[in-house]
């Protein structure tokens, strides 16, 4: 059984300029997701797929390899998650190298565990999902959210307006950080989540979304409380 991570770090991040290189409590962010794929100790290999070479010689003296620069199409503004994950297979296909199952990981998820990745394989390979990946409880019943048209609040689903919270199906979202597959799957549906997917449920502690510099801050702090939790 050959599996393959694929830590996905374009060079043209936009909103935060040189994003997946920028120092994170000290080291660069993509280091925690290639220090987390080599503890789990599932990967066969771990790659780091970019179009840009300050992010490749940061990632190989953290010991990621490098076996191709990403292509032009698959490293503008346009290019999805799936499309450089094709990219990568059909690359290392052509060298004659194929994997049974891969791992998607971002590059600014630095939360990721040695220890998730394994559940996350375990239950991947157990269950015989097409994908797995973690997912966060949304911190408010999605079921009583409210609309806002002209100051004016309206609900988007009335029938719930008196609901206790307690009293509501939970509800979850994508964290955000990784998606460890069946490449057979992947391949043959060019999805990352289908009909067969299955999720790991962790707190709010352990992932932040990272979109602007207060998201950059706020991650930094929840890392550090996560360490000294750890402590």
């Amino acid at each position: 059984m050959s599996t393959v991570a694929i830590i996905t770090a374009r060079g043209g991040s936009k909103r935060i300029p040189r994003k997946n290189i920028r120092p994170f409590l000290g080291k660069p962010i993509i280091a925690y997701a290639i220090q987390a794929a080599f503890g789990s100790g599932l990967f066969n290999e771990v790659m780091v797929s970019t179009d840009d070479a300050e992010i490749a010689d940061i990632a190989q003296q953290y010991g990621a390899s490098i076996p191709f620069l990403r292509q032009p199409k698959t490293s503008d503004d346009f290019a999805t998650t799936a499309d450089v994950l094709q990219e990568v297979l059909n690359q290392y296909a052509e060298q004659g190298h194929l994997f049974e199952y891969a791992c998607c990981l971002y590059p600014t998820a630095p939360f990721v565990t040695s220890n998730l990745l394994n559940q996350a394989f375990t239950k991947l390979t157990e269950h015989r999902f097409d994908t797995v990946y973690p997912v966060q409880p949304f911190s408010f019943p999605i079921q009583r959210a409210v609309r806002l048209h002209d100051s004016k609040v309206a609900w988007f689903n009335p029938e719930h307006a008196l609901t206790r919270s307690q009293d509501l199906e939970p509800a979850f979202h994508d964290a955000g950080q990784f998606y460890f597959f069946n490449v057979a799957a992947f391949r043959k549906s060019h999805r990352l989540i289908t009909d067969n997917a299955g999720g790991i449920v962790i707190s709010e502690l352990d992932a932040h979304d990272i979109d602007n510099e207060t998201d950059w801050q706020i991650a930094e702090m929840k890392l550090q409380l996560r360490m000294m939790t750890n402590e």
